[in-house]
C-alpha cells in the first residue's frame, strides 16, 4: 500500500510539473490563440488534473479506474495539443520535446496505476 501511496504521490507532483510547465509555455502564445487553442489546452490540462485527483482519492475500484482511464484520453488528447502547437511554430523542437516527455512520463505512471488496480 505505501508504494501505492508513493506512486499517487510521484503522478500528482508530476502532473503539477507538467501544469506549470504548460502555462509558461502558453503565455507566449500569439493573441489570436488565446480563446482557441490556449482556451482548450488548459481546459484539457486541468480537467485532467480534477480526473487525478478523484482517480487518486477513490476506493472503489470500479470508479477509480474510470477516472483513470478518462485521464489517460485526456493525456492523449494534450499530445494532440501539443502536436498542433508544433506545427503552427508556437513552440520549439525543443519545447515539444520536453513537454511530450512530461507526458510521456505521467502516462507510463498511470499506466502503472491503472495495472494496479486490475490485479486487485
Amino acid at each position: 500500500m505505501s508504494g501505492n501511496k508513493q506512486t499517487n504521490l510521484i503522478i500528482y507532483q508530476k502532473y503539477l510539473e507538467m501544469i506549470y510547465y504548460t502555462n509558461d509555455l502558453v503565455r507566449k502564445y500569439p493573441k489570436s490563440e488565446t480563446f482557441a487553442l490556449v482556451e482548450e489546452i488548459k481546459h484539457t490540462m486541468y480537467s485532467g488534473l480534477r480526473l487525478l485527483i478523484y482517480g487518486l482519492k477513490l476506493y472503489n475500484i470500479k470508479e477509480k479506474l474510470k477516472y483513470l482511464n478518462e485521464l489517460d484520453i485526456n493525456l492523449n488528447l494534450m499530445k494532440v495539443h501539443i502536436r498542433l502547437s508544433y506545427k503552427y511554430h508556437h513552440i520549439s523542437m525543443q519545447n515539444y520535446t520536453t513537454w511530450s516527455n512530461k507526458i510521456t512520463e505521467i502516462c507510463n505512471l498511470l499506466g502503472g496505476l491503472i495495472n494496479s488496480c486490475l490485479k486487485r
